[in-house]
């Protein structure tokens, strides 16, 4: 696990402790504050809650698209843009940056909002529909004040601070989430999941994962298994000399971790080894099953004593099923 630096996490938008089993000491969910220029000016969004949706939907029953003008890339840091393509790079630690815009790697991008606050923030969020984005509730709820975010945008496959046009970068029109931090330390861990709806169908260009909602006993038993992918705030490094190719700074290039493991499951609480730290919560756990990606739990916080990760099962995009 990566620590937290002070000088580029900032404002961390909630930090609490719980007991779970098998947890006693405090988790802490964070969301990096951060200016970017490629923010648009959205409306305030409508929120709703899971408990009083009706009738809500979500299209393609959980499987993935890949767009036919997009090809299936599994190296994430296979570079598409010139800038890139002729780089020297020696020493990445665990994760890779995110450098192709190619399928699935395209589909996930990063979520950008300002708070009741007027600061800006941001998280890592997923396509799981050709209008849906998948996140954490926290990303858009401050869990201390339960405050709900005035704007927020999907910028997706964000690369050095870039997106491959600007005109497909979505305002969030509708969120529905699972849960406003008003309940019990469980209840709020096990339902920290958002759901946006985006203004335009972005997904049908950029692609769309699916979802898999497997038992704990299959997550825990495929080790090594699994991907992770989030706009990390302490990634990449550019003080360091092998990262200093991304002008834009940290946080605005995602991270990319295969070989990580769900270490550990109890109810609907998932323990993992990948690499997070803030910025990277609502990125999706990946599974790849029969050749195509399936997001198979939600990133979502950090034991504050740095001995684990945790995230939820994904089962609960099933009742949304179509």
């Amino acid at each position: 696990m990566k620590t937290t630096k002070t000088t580029t996490i900032k404002n961390a938008i909630a930090l609490f402790s719980c007991v779970l089993v098998q947890l006693s000491a405090g988790i802490a969910l964070t969301t990096i504050f951060k200016t970017n220029a490629q923010t648009p000016n959205p409306t305030a969004p409508k929120f709703t809650s899971f408990k009083d949706a009706k009738n809500f939907k979500i299209k393609g029953n959980g499987n993935p698209f890949q767009p036919s003008n997009l090809q299936q890339e599994k190296k994430p840091d296979k570079p598409d843009d010139k800038e890139f393509k002729n780089r020297t790079v020696i020493g990445w630690d665990d994760r890779t940056p995110m450098l192709s815009r190619q399928y699935p790697w395209s589909a996930i991008g990063r979520v950008q909002g300002i708070s009741t606050e007027n600061k800006e923030y941001h998280c890592t969020g997923t396509l799981i529909t050709e209008d849906v984005v998948l996140t954490n509730a926290h990303c858009v709820i401050n869990p201390e004040t339960r405050k709900l975010s005035q704007k927020i945008a999907f910028l997706p496959n964000v690369i050095n601070g870039k997106v491959a046009n600007r005109a497909d970068v979505a305002e969030v029109v509708n969120v529905l989430y699972g849960t406003d931090f008003g309940g019990s330390a469980l209840e709020n861990q096990t339902n920290d999941w958002a759901l946006f709806k985006l203004n335009k169908p972005i997904g049908l260009k950029y692609g769309y994962l699916g979802w898999k909602s497997l038992s704990n006993a299959t997550l825990t038993r495929n080790k090594q298994a699994y991907i992770f992918v989030g706009y990390s705030g302490d990634f990449p490094d550019t003080s360091k000399e092998n990262y200093r190719f991304f002008t834009a700074g940290s946080g605005f290039t995602a991270s990319a971790q295969a070989d990580c493991s769900i270490t550990q499951a109890e109810s609907n609480v998932l323990f993992h080894d990948c690499d997070t730290t803030g910025g990277s919560s609502g990125g999706a756990i990946i599974g790849v099953i029969g050749n195509k990606p399936y997001i198979v739990g939600l990133n979502n916080a950090e034991r504050t004593d740095g001995s684990t990760n945790l995230g939820l099962r994904i089962d609960f995009l099933d009742r949304f099923a179509n």
